[in-house]
C-alpha cells in the first residue's frame, strides 16, 4: 500500500511540476514573441509594488519623467534668453518656462503666428500660473474656458488636462488662432475676441498689454540687453 501511495504521489507531483514548467515555458515564449506584453507586465508589477510603497527603499519612482521642464542649454540662445527674462519678471523657474518657450515656437509654425504673441497672452492671462482659475471659469496658463472647449481637450485626455501646462498651451494657441482667423486675420480684434470683449466694450487695456509684452520678448530674442521688466 505504501508503495502505491508513493507511486501516486510521484505521478501527481511529477505531473504538477511538468505543468508548471510548461506554463513557464509558454509564458517566456509569449513574452519573446510579443515584447509589448512583457513591458506591460513589468509596468503593472512595478506600479502594484509602488502603490504599496514596497520599492521606495531601492527603486524610487522617477517622477522627473512627468515634469514639464527643459534645461536652458537645450534651447537656442535666443529662446533661452527669453526664458530667463520671463523667469526674472514673473519669478518662475526658467526650466519650466524653457519648455513653454520651446513649445510656443512649435505652435507658432503650425498656426503661422509669433511665438511671442502666444507667450504674451499667457503672461497677461495667468502670469505663468498653470493652476490659475478665474471666476468666469477660465483655467490654466492660457485661461481657456474649459467648459466651452471640452472638445479641444478631448484629445489630451479630458478637461483635467486644463491644468497640464503643455496641454493648456496647445489648446489656448488653437483657440487664439481661431479667434484671429474669425476676425479676418486682424490680430488686435482676435485678441479682443479671445478675451471675450465685444466690439462695443472696453478691453481694459488687455490688447495693449499683450502687444507690449510681445514687443519686449521680441527685443530679448533679438539680443537686446537690459530690456525693462515693466
Amino acid at each position: 500500500m505504501l508503495r502505491d501511495v508513493a507511486h501516486g504521489f510521484f505521478i501527481i507531483t511529477h505531473s504538477g511540476l511538468a505543468m508548471v514548467g510548461l506554463g513557464a515555458t509558454s509564458l517566456v515564449l509569449a513574452f519573446w514573441l510579443s515584447p509589448s506584453w512583457m513591458n506591460s507586465a513589468e509596468n503593472a508589477a512595478l506600479n502594484w509594488l509602488r502603490e504599496r510603497q514596497a520599492l521606495f527603499s531601492w527603486l524610487p519612482e522617477n517622477t522627473a519623467e512627468r515634469v514639464t521642464a527643459t534645461p536652458l542649454q537645450a534651447l537656442p540662445p535666443s529662446q533661452a534668453a527669453v526664458a530667463e527674462w520671463l523667469g526674472r519678471k514673473y519669478k518662475v523657474a526658467p526650466e519650466p518656462l524653457a519648455a513653454l518657450v520651446a513649445e510656443a515656437h512649435i505652435l507658432a509654425k503650425k498656426y503661422k503666428m509669433s511665438p511671442y504673441l502666444i507667450l504674451s497672452v499667457m503672461a497677461v492671462e495667468s502670469g505663468f500660473n498653470p493652476y490659475a482659475h478665474s471666476s468666469a471659469g477660465a483655467q490654466g496658463l492660457m485661461q481657456v474656458m474649459t467648459d466651452i472647449h471640452q472638445q479641444r481637450y478631448a484629445v489630451h485626455g479630458g478637461t483635467m488636462a486644463a491644468f497640464d501646462p503643455i496641454a493648456n498651451l496647445r489648446v489656448g494657441a488653437d483657440v487664439l488662432a481661431y479667434c484671429i482667423k474669425t476676425k479676418g486675420g486682424v490680430m488686435e480684434e482676435g485678441l479682443r475676441y479671445y478675451l471675450g470683449a465685444s466690439e462695443h466694450t472696453d478691453d481694459g487695456g488687455y490688447v495693449a498689454k499683450v502687444l507690449l509684452e510681445q514687443e519686449r520678448l521680441t527685443l530679448v530674442d533679438s539680443g537686446v540687453k537690459n530690456v525693462p521688466l515693466q
